[in-house]
């Protein structure tokens, strides 16, 4: 799996880092979010699904290996 994330259209809600807390954190000064590990361990992939669905702007995009 591959993660990316589309900074621009993030609205800094934090509830990527809430849920998936190793693969996503939030900048300080504005909230928006910062991608800590874009190919996560099989371990990881629940918790990035998870962020990805509960995402209210839409901004994570997952890549699954093909």
């Amino acid at each position: 799996m591959r993660i990316e994330v589309h900074t621009e259209r993030c609205i800094g809600s934090g509830v990527c880092a809430l849920v998936a807390p190793d693969l996503f954190d939030q900048r300080d000064d504005d909230g928006v979010v910062v991608l800590l590990d874009p190919r996560p361990a099989p371990e990881q992939h629940e918790p990035a699904h998870e962020a990805a669905t509960r995402c209210p702007a839409s901004v994570i995009e997952l890549h699954e290996a093909g």
